[in-house]
């Protein structure tokens, strides 16, 4: 029992000067961003992120643990070196993209100094998902903003249309009754499409799925569910602002209507992943009276 315990210290030991130093270096990042770019509405994804990436490494210590140590990795140190001239650039320059996609580089760089290539191929996934808490740069969010919300509000003028509202479009205002709708940014916007990839990737996590391409085609697939969930909740803000007022569209039930967004997504999400599960097993069930029918008696 000593000699175990030993150990397991001797292990926690190893990371420490690590863990030390990643503190000393992102803790003045992450109270900036929770000061500062974590209040505004398109960045609110940001701690939930850092939050499960922080559950999903350590739920994988074992992993990390149990990995074979192997010689330290010759990129390792040069991507150290790297990584913290993209902290350092980052930092002096206030250019937050540089200064919290390092963390992207400095962790991988440290794990391969430290335990080798096995050990990161155990915990690629949340340092993967890390991805998702960086800002995107201004000019790329403008450029891709602009067709979502005008593709969003196109649906939701056609949707509402359908079903006999008194609704028109001029591109992404949307006339309903006496109302005039703005679909802002928030309601359509590529921040919502990176949080909702997010969710979708952790899921895929969670059910670990052993098919890689059925990996990839949920997680494609989530652009489009994306889309759909936006359509739903502009739908749902548009109905409540007609039957109870602006007043109603813009207060509590505007709030609302982001968690109905998400509950949407996920939904749907999980609607095609049983969808593909359905058809897989189908599939499985016809083949089985073919093998049975070709083997001998």
């Amino acid at each position: 029992m000593n000699a175990i315990a030993g150990h397991l210290n001797l292990r926690i030991g190893e990371w420490v000067p690590y863990l030390l130093g990643l503190l000393a270096m992102y803790v003045p990042t992450f109270i900036d961003l929770a000061n500062g770019l974590w209040k505004n509405d398109d960045q609110m994804h940001g701690p939930i992120v850092f939050a499960v990436a922080l559950y999903i490494f350590w739920s994988l210590r074992t992993k990390i643990d149990e990995a074979p140590v192997a010689p330290r990795h010759a990129v390792a140190w040069p991507l150290l070196v790297f990584g913290l001239l993209l902290y350092v650039i980052g930092r002096s320059q206030a250019i937050m993209i540089f200064e919290l996609g390092s963390l992207l580089v400095v962790i991988p760089a440290l794990i391969l100094a430290q335990r080798g290539t096995q050990a990161l191929k155990a915990v690629w996934f949340p340092i993967f998902f890390l991805l998702f808490m960086i800002p995107l740069p201004g000019p790329v969010v403008d450029s891709l903003t602009l067709p979502m919300k005008t593709f969003v509000s196109w649906a939701t003028e056609h949707v509402l249309y359908a079903v006999g509202y008194p609704i028109s479009r001029s591109g992404v205002i949307l006339y309903l009754g006496q109302y005039q709708l703005l679909v802002a940014d928030a309601c359509a916007g590529l921040h919502t499409l990176f949080s909702l990839e997010a969710m979708g990737l952790f899921y895929l996590h969670l059910t670990q799925r052993g098919s890689w391409w059925r990996n990839v085609l949920l997680a494609t697939l989530i652009i489009p569910i994306s889309l759909t969930a936006n359509v739903i909740r502009v739908v749902t803000l548009s109905l409540v602002t007609y039957h109870f007022g602006d007043e109603a569209g813009q207060g509590f039930l505007h709030g609302f209507a982001g968690i109905v967004l998400f509950v949407s997504a996920l939904i749907l999400i999980m609607a095609i992943d049983s969808l593909i599960q359905y058809v897989l097993d189908f599939r499985k069930r016809r083949a089985a009276p073919v093998a049975i029918e070709g083997s001998p008696s």
